[in-house]
């Protein structure tokens, strides 16, 4: 591992932050020394902007069920896509597919779906004459190679379990809840994959194929609903008969999960009124002798809820013994038959301050406000319906295998200022009558229930507890573990620590087993004494280990068998993989210096995929077993990097003037020297040294990148940043700057030659560490929050909410609102100490930012330009929070590196810098344009 430890004490900035260095390497104090990463000159290319277009990502990657084939493409930032279709066995070439996507194999790994779609420039000629966009599907006998093409199809599905058939949807899928007079349906293909035969339904609403694929359940919605009915296909026999038809429309189909019973609503518009009138029918034994029809109509039961409906707006869902339907319920009302001229209707908004919800949450949230149900259940044998949820009861949850449920209410909590957790009132429901028992109040972070529906986790006071929703016995699972803690200490915001959550539950039922910081803990659910299931391995070599679950369907941790535990090195940045056998110490499978991705597991086989990177590796897929054994490397997205100058990384840990243990991963410049001396840009945001061993990818966007910056003879530097509650930005200053001096002082970063970029909250400290230090050259600040007295009363408008909860108990952390403490709002404003600036800098804001409005930019641009500092505000009509448009991205792009070129190299300034860009002019101006007189260099002195 290279690592660099520096212990810092004594004065470093205009900030007051006091440090001295002392260099440790290995163990051995020294003159600091980069020698074993010297690299001698080469003729590499510097990357830069007009080369990102080459760099592919990769999409579309899966495995077979068998583990023999595995598909990928490569989509370049510019260009058509390329899918691969690939055989794991032997060393054969991949088949390469033009702009193929999306694929989906058989369960038997005998045949693969994917779709094509025209090119990029094919794609531009057809939207532009206003023709459609086509995709077509294909069906690829593995075993053959041959390949048969569906033109105009959106899907295909295969069974679960079943083989010898695939579903193929064309045209528009047709949304089962639509409520035009429009049809909602459309063809569907059933293709016999023995014979190849071909067999179209029209009109399809929805369909599923039961778990065994024996049977294929569909709904017709035709545009005059003749024909409309719920209809059952038996695949083999192709016999095809209604299970229920009329001209309603019929929605939410499902199965039980064992593929043996079905449900299904049924209903029509109600002249006059907003809601649909839905019937719920249930079919038992679908498909056997025994099928039993049970149809349940509100209209006909007296003990339905008044004025209420069953709403297609709620998806159906059978009890593990499909002996209920879980569905919901909805209040049925009337249009409105205001006729008023649309000149004489009154548009307002009352804002009221007993709202529970301001108005503005409201109008976002309108729309599935609309379609928001009240859940309730049908019991099928008993003809029984049972209101669950209510107003004063939003929110209900059937839990496990349909034992009990679990209902939430936030009324009382909904007006106050919180962030990241909604406190509320927790209730078991009884599912056979409705009724409701008390399980905690004021509760703000629930964990989980257990998979039989008999247990519901919760922490609460920093302590673990368990409710028994069978007998309503709660127990403190915290104290059968004496001096463990599974809150998360380090979260450092002004709110109720969380937990590090539920690793899984026990096969057996007994226990559940809890994340610890670094551990995994077994907690007998009826509080005896608690175990470290990974034998507090993970404390002591502060390696971080969480169960992974390879298999979908797995519901509990068999504690028998050896289980597979990602492991991560805290400050090593190590990543891999565990085994565990109960009883035993975690033994390592692979754990090396790189970001090794989640394994996804071939479906019959022990076959896995996964990706590996590091700064200098892109994330290309390997395939090897569940014991990780000879990882064999199967892509190769990005070739033409060897081509060019790229860099490494080291690890940096550092200490701030609180003398907490910090890191930050350090860049360094491609063409590395030892002895010499680069500029550096600083990139942070909160804590960043965890991703040491991630993949530098060129793309369009708004932010620095490390691989373009290294590629040109930059150091970049990407540090850890803790807080103290109530000074956001101060803490940022001095973990930021205890870093950049840690650099300086082991003698790789020129002083006078380092820049600073950050954005959003990154931006606001990027631009309140501008108005207290000279430590940097200059500073780009992106989407930057710089008044937070004004921000808080804002609304962060992608939510509607108001900025009170991020200012006061979020990421901004400053514990008290602006009314408690004027003063210390202003101290931690970058627009109140704007006068220190001595700094030149740069702000980018989109006028339609969503999350920090772009009046915070303009009010810091205006406050420094009245003050006479050195400022650019890039101003981007329309854009949101980040850059969405590529021109605009590219303009940015270029921009921020000709502005700390100049500052942190000594380059030229160009004419946009010197003499900004008249409103008049900025459609012709070019960022690269030189400016009419030389100008001095920016390089600090």
């Amino acid at each position: 591992m290279n690592h660099l430890i520096l212990q810092l004490t004594g004065r470093v900035t205009s900030a007051m932050l006091s440090v001295t260095v002392i260099l440790v390497v290995y163990g051995v104090m020294a003159k600091p020394s980069f020698g074993w990463l010297q690299q001698k000159p080469e003729s590499k290319k510097v990357l830069t902007i007009d080369d990102y277009g080459e760099w592919s990502r990769i999409d579309s990657a899966s495995i077979s069920p068998d583990g023999k084939w595995a598909t990928y493409a490569y989509s370049p930032l510019e260009g058509d896509k390329t899918f691969f279709l690939r055989s794991l066995d032997g060393n054969a070439k991949p088949s390469k597919i033009p702009m193929g996507s999306s694929p989906v194999f058989s369960r038997d790994s005998k045949w693969l779906t994917y779709m094509v779609s025209p090119g990029e420039e094919e794609s531009k000629k057809l939207k532009k004459s206003k023709k459609p966009i086509v995709r077509t599907l294909r069906l690829m006998n593995l075993e053959t190679d041959e390949v048969t093409e569906f033109e105009g199809a959106v899907r295909a599905t295969f069974p679960k379990e079943g083989d010898g058939y695939v579903a193929i949807s064309m045209g528009r899928t047709g949304s089962t809840s639509s409520r035009s007079g429009a049809s909602g349906g459309s063809d569907l293909l059933i293709v016999n994959l023995e014979t190849m035969a071909v067999q179209n339904i029209g009109n399809v609403g929805s369909f599923q194929f039961n778990k065994s694929g024996r049977l294929l359940a569909y709904t017709v919605d035709a545009a005059d609903q003749s024909g409309n009915g719920l209809y059952l296909m038996e695949l083999e026999s192709n016999i095809l008969r209604p299970l229920d038809s009329s001209k309603s429309r019929y929605r939410q189909l499902t199965w039980n999960k064992q593929g043996e019973h079905l449900a299904v609503l049924k209903g029509a518009e109600k002249k006059g009124f907003v809601q649909n009138e839905n019937d719920l029918i249930v079919i038992h034994d679908a498909g056997s002798k025994q099928e039993v029809k049970t149809v349940y109509a509100p209209g006909k039961d007296e003990t339905f809820p008044k004025k209420m409906v069953l709403s297609e707006f709620s998806r159906l869902q059978f009890s593990e013994d499909a002996s209920m339907v879980v569905t919901g319920i909805k209040e049925q009302t009337k249009k409105p038959s205001d006729k008023k001229a649309e000149d004489e209707k009154a548009d307002v908004d009352v804002w009221h301050w007993q709202d529970d919800l301001v108005q503005s949450v409201q109008q976002r949230r309108a729309s599935r406000d609309r379609r928001s149900t009240y859940a309730a259940v049908f019991h099928v044998k008993e003809d029984k319906f049972v209101q669950l949820g209510a107003e004063d009861l939003k929110s209900v949850s059937v839990v496990g295998k349909g034992r009990w449920g679990v209902g939430f209410d936030d009324r009382k909590f909904r007006a106050e200022v919180s962030w990241g957790a909604r406190r509320g009132d927790y209730y078991r429901v009884n599912l056979k009558d409705g009724s409701r028992d008390l399980i905690v109040e004021q509760l703000g972070r629930p964990m989980g229930n257990s998979p039989d529906g008999k247990y519901f986790v919760y922490l609460k006071e920093e302590q673990v507890w368990v409710y028994n929703l069978d007998d309503k016995t709660t127990v403190n699972l915290s104290k059968s573990t004496t001096g463990v803690s599974f809150v998360n200490e380090d979260d450092d915001h002004p709110y109720e620590k969380p937990s590090y959550g539920i690793a899984g539950w026990t096969k057996d039922g007994s226990a559940v087993i809890l994340n610890h910081k670094f551990d995994l803990w077994t907690i007998p659910l009826n509080g005896s004494q608690g175990s470290s299931l990974t034998q507090g391995v993970g404390e002591k070599d502060q390696i971080r280990f969480r169960y992974v679950r390879l298999e979908s369907e797995e519901e509990t941790i068999n504690t028998v068998k050896p289980i597979l535990l990602s492991a991560y090195g805290e400050w090593t940045k190590k990543t891999g993989y565990y085994s565990l056998t109960p009883g035993e110490k975690p033994e390592s499978l692979i754990f090396e210096d790189k970001r090794i991705g989640r394994p996804t597991k071939a479906k019959g086989s022990d076959a896995v995929m996964l990706t590996m990177q590091t700064f200098e590796d892109f994330p290309d897929y390997w395939v090897t077993n569940t014991q990780f054994e000879s990882p064999k490397k199967i892509t190769d997205a990005n070739p033409q990097q060897s081509e060019y100058r790229w860099g490494s990384r080291v690890l940096v840990d550092y200490k701030n003037s609180k003398d907490t243990r910090l890191q930050a991963t350090l860049a360094l410049p491609g063409n590395y020297e030892e002895g010499k001396k680069y500029p550096m840009l600083v990139y942070f945001y909160e804590k960043m040294s965890q991703r040491h061993h991630e993949y530098s990818m060129p793309r369009f966007d708004d932010r620095p990148h490390m691989s373009t910056y290294a590629s040109d003879g930059y150091l970049v530097l990407m540090p850890d940043v803790v807080y103290e509650i109530g000074r956001p930005g101060s803490s940022a200053l001095d973990c930021v700057t205890s870093a950049v001096q840690a650099v300086i002082d082991s003698g790789y970063a020129d002083p006078d030659r380092i820049v600073l970029q950050g954005h959003s909250w990154g931006g606001y400290q990027s631009s309140f560490i501008l108005t207290q230090t000279d430590m940097f050259a200059a500073v780009v600040t992106g989407a930057p929050v710089t008044n937070l007295v004004s921000f808080h009363g804002e609304l962060y408008k992608s939510s509607g909410s108001v900025q009170q909860g991020i200012t006061e108990k979020g990421q901004v952390r400053m514990g008290i609102s602006p009314w408690e403490d004027m003063d210390l709002y202003h101290s931690q404003s970058p627009v109140h100490n704007v006068q220190k600036i001595t700094t030149p800098f740069m702000i980018l804001h989109g006028t339609d930012d969503g999350a920090v409005d772009w009046h915070q930019g303009l009010e810091y641009y205006n406050a420094a330009r009245r003050n006479g500092k050195q400022v650019i505000l890039l101003s981007y009509p329309g854009e949101g929070h980040h850059l969405a448009n590529k021109g605009n991205q590219i303009d940015f792009q270029i921009r921020m590196k000709q502005f700390f070129d100049h500052y942190a190299k000594g380059t030229e300034a160009p004419k946009w810098m010197t003499e900004g860009v008249a409103y008049l002019d900025k459609e012709s101006a070019n960022p690269r344009s030189k400016p009419n007189t030389n100008s001095k260099t920016g390089t600090k002195k």
